[in-house]
């Protein structure tokens, strides 16, 4: 175990919420608005954490216990990724699958909690997630799996780290549409613009923020949270497919982590400045082409 990848996890961590209050502002900024502050995220959880939490009579335990299982499996999913360049806290053969499943895990919680309510709007909701979700999952697996010929390495330690940075000259063209993918789902995974709109308020379009009508105080801090920190896994998904950093001193691998970061937070806003949200039936369709730009990657690597 290294400090640089402690120090990674660290990093991640503590400026998850940091990266929907870039994506606003540089959303804010490019429509011609002030916008709400960068750190806007950060108070929003201060706030929640001192105020108390309310339960409807007709939750059961899973209602409870979802915004821990959400946070909980987030931070574990974190430990498989090189978040240093070089290797992960935790690494072993096919941990990509279990990155996916801890994050299905913790969807599959939120889910069973909007249901636990027996609200209609958050049933509808979770109905639209699970959507998402049967979309967006093989697209993440199909990159993972180009990510995997590209390096020749069975573990995302491997598939992010130095065979993948030997591998970018001669697959640059299937590289490139492997990081288009997984820029893709991770609009779709961190509910952003344009599945959709964390900005709305309106119960009939909402996907992901419809689920979570009935949290309250830490409850709804903690699936805040837990939505920031997917994104910026996702986040350091793609950076670490772009700029793989394993050749370099691993401060300024942390560093260039932190910078891609905000580059990817203000690329979703740029997103959501220049995109409506898409209607309900043509986000199958977006994620689609995410898996066939993935699935292209794929042929591409298998005959070169």
């Amino acid at each position: 175990m290294s400090w640089s990848a402690l120090l990674g996890l660290a990093i991640v961590l503590g400026l998850a919420p940091l990266l929907p209050g870039v994506a606003a502002k540089t959303r804010a900024r490019l429509t011609g608005r002030r916008g709400a502050p960068l750190l806007q995220l950060y108070r929003d959880l201060a706030r929640l954490w001192r105020k108390g939490v309310v339960y409807s009579r007709t939750t059961t335990f899973a209602f409870r216990v979802a915004p821990v299982v959400l946070v909980v499996t987030a931070v574990l999913a974190a430990c498989l990724v090189p978040l240093d360049g070089r290797r992960a806290l935790v690494g072993f053969s096919g941990d990509f699958v279990a990155f996916a499943a801890l994050l299905a895990l913790g969807r599959f919680a939120l889910v069973l909690a909007a249901w636990d309510t027996g609200s209609s709007f958050e049933g509808m909701g979770a109905s639209r997630e699970v959507t998402v979700a049967a979309f967006a999952e093989p697209a993440l697996f199909l990159t993972f799996v180009a990510l995997v010929l590209a390096s020749g390495s069975l573990s995302l330690g491997g598939a992010l780290g130095a065979p993948l940075a030997a591998a970018w000259p001669s697959a640059a063209p299937a590289l490139a549409l492997v990081t288009a993918s997984l820029f893709l789902v991770l609009l779709a995974e961190g509910s952003r613009v344009p599945v959709d709109d964390p900005a709305t308020h309106l119960e009939l379009t909402m996907i992901h923020e419809v689920m979570v009508l009935d949290h309250s105080g830490l409850d709804l801090a903690l699936i805040l949270y837990g939505g920031a920190l997917k994104l910026s896994l996702f986040g350091a998904l793609l950076v670490g497919a772009v700029a793989p950093r394993a050749e370099i001193p691993p401060a300024i691998a942390v560093g260039v982590l932190v910078a891609g970061l905000l580059v990817v937070a203000m690329a979703v806003g740029v997103v959501e400045s220049v995109m409506a949200r898409l209607r309900l039936s043509r986000v199958p369709q977006f994620l689609t082409a995410a898996s066939a730009l993935a699935a292209l990657a794929v042929i591409l690597l298998l005959v070169r």
